[in-house]
């Protein structure tokens, strides 16, 4: 596998790019290639199958961009088809880290909250990881079925997102969690506004950092790192171009490139 190649990364819609941004700063010489599938988010409401189906569609679209690397920066696809997808892609994969080691590092009561979509609760994912590391832990999750379309619909601010949040997070308040996982990549968009519902003695975990590293880590272990490159990020989306710019804006400070329209019926 070339080591020029390009690392793909993708999300039902514009929360991956916390991811993409993590790895640009944690491997700036690598070229990234940004898959947002904006015609079709959210997915944490829809049913598996047809979540994984639309996972193994836009892996073949990064099979076709011959990616050395696929991150699949989307903690519901992450939980429902990573294990099956590694058996079938010659790339590498590498899933959302599901941030609980690092909670329960700053944690002092072992009372984890989880904010997630409602995929990603019914599958247990961070309550089992929790267990593994520390037995005595007590996760509590909740399902945000309001927040990623809220998001993706630019609302970060204002009544409604601050309704929504409220509403999710008064039985976290109540549980007296003293770490909170953003459990999904479009969350760290409104980290400001959970923390000030929540209070500065709760720590929230963005699962982004930890990810770049797993996502390095795995490349150095199959010296596939780049050694050198302008580090260009290639940005398709499947739907709503200039929102999707728009949103990015929040996230990076540089001026981006064009952004792309990708039909992923092309690469079937």
């Amino acid at each position: 596998m070339n080591k020029s190649a390009p690392i793909g990364v993708f999300d039902s819609g514009i929360g991956g790019l916390t991811v993409v941004k993590e790895l640009r700063a944690l491997m700036p010489q690598e070229e990234i290639i940004y898959f947002g599938d904006t015609a079709r988010t959210p997915y944490g409401s829809r049913s598996p199958a047809e979540i994984i189906d639309f996972m193994h569609q836009i892996l073949r679209f990064f099979a076709a961009q011959q990616v050395k690397m696929a991150v699949v920066a989307c903690n519901t696809m992450t939980a429902l088809g990573l294990d099956m997808a590694k058996k079938k892609y010659p790339f590498l994969l590498v899933g959302v880290n599901t941030g609980i080691r690092s909670a329960l590092k700053v944690s002092r009561t072992k009372n984890i909250g989880v904010i997630a979509t409602q995929a990603t609760v019914a599958s247990g994912k961070h309550g089992k990881a929790a267990k593994a590391i520390e037995p005595k832990a007590t996760v509590y999750p909740q399902a945000c079925p309001k927040f990623v379309p809220l998001i993706e619909g630019e609302k970060v601010s204002g009544a409604e997102i601050q309704e929504a949040a409220i509403e999710y997070l008064v039985s976290l308040k109540a549980a007296k969690v003293d770490a909170l996982v953003l459990g999904c990549t479009h969350y760290p968009f409104i980290s400001s506004l959970i923390s000030d519902i929540l209070g500065s003695e709760v720590t929230l975990i963005d699962p982004a950092r930890e990810t770049a590293e797993d996502a390095r880590a795995l490349l150095a272990k199959h010296q596939l790192l780049a050694e050198e490159g302008p580090g260009n990020t290639r940005f398709c989306f499947s739907a709503d171009i200039d929102r999707a710019k728009r949103m990015a804006q929040h996230l990076f400070e540089q001026r981006l490139p064009d952004f792309e329209l990708v039909n992923l019926q092309d690469y079937q």
